[in-house]
């Protein structure tokens, strides 16, 4: 996949363009729950934090979270408006993250996998700062297993083109389980709508997808003019939902 910059790209619109629902977050927040452990405070790691579009409602529901974000101008967002009193914002990836060993309980990784360079070294990373028994939430797309939101088919080439950005499900699992950690759980949640579908147009036009910088300029314009064509067509109509998938899996 092409590769973002997001000191250079997306950061200015990112949080509007992906912006959860209270609806949508509490979907989710609800999906973590019933995947930790009961007790609290947990501590977390949000791994690919962004804007911090889940940060604070993390340290709200489960304890004390640190964002950690590679991009700087993603961290300036994130500190300026997603605060929250259990939440700090450091530098770092998934790769090589500045906590110490066994000092999480759970990490949340949500659409940020496909991004991380270095798989290998990642999933033994993730191991080390999470204390035996602590989960890794991974929202992931996988190619095999791809939710082919309804927009997708308005653009050249958007399901293939969207797909090929994700590992098949059986090799994000074969990767993890080599270096041993195992599957705890793996299942979907189907996300309430955005709105209508005049209002996701209105998100999607940000361009805050890695999506978009996978397809030609040529394709960006003709894909968004057969989707403003569809939507004018019924505006008001509410955004389709879909399934999205979520792998859980426990360090050993």
């Amino acid at each position: 996949m092409k590769r973002i910059d997001y000191d250079t790209e997306q950061y200015q619109d990112y949080a509007r363009g992906r912006a959860l629902t209270e609806q949508q977050l509490q979907a989710w927040l609800g999906a973590f729950a019933a995947v930790l452990p009961e007790r609290r405070p947990l501590a977390g790691l949000d791994v690919g934090s962004g804007t911090g579009r889940f940060t604070p409602a993390l340290a709200q529901a489960f304890g004390p979270v640190t964002g950690v974000e590679p991009s700087v101008r993603m961290r300036e967002v994130a500190q300026a408006q997603s605060r929250h009193p259990d939440v700090r914002y450091v530098a770092g990836s998934a790769e090589e993250l500045p906590v110490p060993s066994g000092s999480a309980d759970y990490i949340l990784m949500f659409l940020s996998w496909h991004h991380v360079q270095d798989k290998r070294r990642a999933t033994r990373e993730l191991a080390r700062v999470l204390r035996p028994g602590g989960r890794l939430l991974l929202r992931a797309n996988f190619s095999d297993h791809h939710p082919r939101p309804w927009w997708l088919a308005h653009f050249p080439r958007g399901y293939e083109t969207d797909a090929a950005l994700f590992q098949p499900l059986h090799e994000a699992i074969a990767m993890f389980t080599a270096d041993g950690w195992r599957v705890a759980s793996f299942g979907t949640v189907t996300e309430p709508s955005y709105g209508t579908r005049a209002e996701m147009l209105g998100r999607l036009r940000l361009r805050t997808l890695s999506f978009f910088a996978q397809l030609s300029p040529d394709e960006v314009e003709t894909g968004f003019r057969r989707l403003e064509e569809a939507v004018a067509a019924d505006p008001g109509a509410p955004a389709p939902v879909f399934s999205e998938p979520l792998l859980t899996l426990e360090r050993c």
